[in-house]
């Protein structure tokens, strides 16, 4: 069986901490890195009727989109909401996992989720992040030993490239150098000039582990002086990213589309809000799960005729649609949108990882609880 550490590294290979905000705070909460994880339940928040829920089911853990908590505390005393969930999840064996901006940006994350799931086709980041900075070592080394120090640099993570390890390519020439005086050479003598058949080793690396890559090969290499380059390459595009921009098979008009997404999302209490003319036709869209008011100009920008997010504010709306062209705006519930990431992420944990039951949690935790329509409605 799993432990919880086997688990949070799936997770983290998912959704890695290293790409959460600054400000954000996600990783593991509560739990035993030691303790067997045989069911895990999913859900946006970890209030306490969530964490009743995982109890009753006999949850080992508890992954959750939203933080419990965002800003440093002094307590967690039961006295209090969120320090009686930790007390029960304590008490009850349930660790606590939380992947928030870290699950927003990637494949198989929030924004992504939330675009399949209403319908878009061709879906790609709004604002693609750049991927990890890479190197190009090439390394000159004695025939014999290139295997060595190939095994030596990939052992320390050299030669990834996506779903592969172990990248690299060789090819073999003639080496050639003069010892001088004060030199300990492996092959030669001082002050002779020593031709040796010799491999170029080519592989690449993230460029984060430049230093640890650089020791290994050192030791490995059988040269005083080893020869080697360190080539970094131009920067890239990754398939993360804020939002998503996608297509749908066929145009619609804004009043159907919006029906479309609301009869997509979740069933909830709150209401999904439209700014733009209904019978505008709607090809393209922008979309971002949760809290996305800042990609409003960038999805108008790219060419959607309408950027679907949530907790837009009177004032940003208002002045946007006073710009000629400007897209129309559907606002939908925070916890709606979000929710559609959870079974793509039970899912793929399902996937990875033998032994472990998922589940998605059917509780409604968006705060608002009923709405009032105006007098005019679509």
């Amino acid at each position: 069986m799993p432990t919880l550490r086997d688990v949070v590294a799936v997770l983290d290979g998912l959704y890695d901490p290293r790409w959460a905000d600054d400000w954000d705070a996600v990783g593991t909460v509560a739990g035993d890195p030691d303790a067997a994880v045989s069911k895990v339940l999913f859900a946006v928040d970890p209030v306490q009727a969530v964490v009743d829920e995982a109890i009753e089911w006999g949850a080992d853990l508890l992954v959750t989109h939203h933080p419990l908590h965002l800003k440093g505390v002094t307590s967690v005393a039961a006295t209090t909401p969120k320090g009686r969930v930790i007390h029960e999840l304590i008490r009850n064996g349930v660790a606590l996992h939380t992947c928030h901006t870290n699950a927003d940006s990637p494949p198989l994350g929030v924004s992504e989720s939330m675009a399949l799931a209403i319908g878009l086709t061709d879906v790609r980041p709004l604002v693609a992040d750049p991927a990890e900075p890479i190197d190009k070592w090439i390394v000159l080394a004695p025939t014999a030993d290139a295997d060595k120090i190939a095994a030596a640099m990939h052992a320390v993570g050299a030669g990834r490239v996506g779903d592969y390890d172990s990248a690299q390519f060789q090819s073999t020439g003639t080496g050639s150098f003069r010892p001088l005086a004060g030199a300990n050479p492996t092959l030669g003598e001082v002050g002779r000039v020593e031709e040796v058949a010799e491999t170029r080793i080519e592989m690449v690396a993230e460029r984060r582990l430049r230093d640890v890559i650089r020791s290994s090969l050192l030791q490995a290499h059988p040269y005083e002086e080893p020869a080697y380059d360190v080539l970094e390459l131009a920067d890239r595009s990754s398939d993360r990213g804020h939002g998503r921009i996608g297509s749908l098979p066929e145009p619609m008009t804004l009043a159907a589309f919006a029906r479309q997404v609301t009869d997509r999302l979740p069933s909830h209490h709150s209401a999904t809000r439209i700014a733009g003319d209904p019978e505008r036709m709607i090809a393209t869209v922008g979309l971002c799960g949760g809290s996305g008011d800042f990609l409003l100009p960038v999805a108008d920008s790219q060419g959607a005729d309408v950027y679907v997010t949530s907790d837009l504010k009177h004032h940003h709306v208002s002045e946007h649609l006073e710009k000629p062209g400007a897209c129309a705006v559907i606002d939908v519930p925070h916890w709606a949108a979000e929710s559609t990431w959870l079974p793509v992420a039970a899912a793929a944990l399902s996937e990875r990882t033998d032994g472990v039951e998922v589940r998605v949690s059917e509780l409604v935790t968006d705060p608002w609880t009923a709405h009032l329509p105006g007098t005019v409605s679509l």
